[in-house]
């Protein structure tokens, strides 16, 4: 099965490492294309690239200043990705509880020991 472009939609242009670094660095404020290839050490027309492929599936928004054009993210369409990204960050956050609470009771077993001095060092700083 072929690969959608990477200008098919928002999940595909976010694919790009690149991509995401530079949606990162306009997340706070907006920026000249100078001000990113200045800061994240890309070459100018990689980034007029990658602001291109982002333009088109709406995640960033273009206004002219002067001579300048200045790129800030587009929160909405980002929203999308959010939301399908936060079901894995649930699943993973419960995955790792469950590994925490495994590695708890194997401490419990292994050394039984640890515990009797954790409850006896709690009990002495209550006085």
């Amino acid at each position: 099965m072929a690969r959608a472009a990477t200008t098919s939609d928002a999940f595909n242009a976010v694919a790009e490492p690149r991509r995401r670094e530079i949606l990162n660095y306009l997340a706070l404020q907006e920026r000249s294309v100078g001000d990113i290839v200045a800061t994240l050490g890309l070459e100018q027309p990689s980034v007029s690239k990658h602001l291109r492929v982002l333009r088109n599936v709406d995640l960033v928004h273009v206004r002219r200043e002067g001579r300048q054009k200045l790129y800030r993210t587009n929160a909405a369409a980002i929203r999308p990705l959010h939301e399908w990204t936060s079901t894995f960050e649930r699943y993973w956050r419960h995955q790792l509880i469950r590994v925490k609470q495994r590695a708890e009771a194997k401490m419990t077993r292994v050394r039984p020991d640890l515990n009797s001095r954790r409850k006896h060092d709690s009990d002495s700083t209550k006085h």
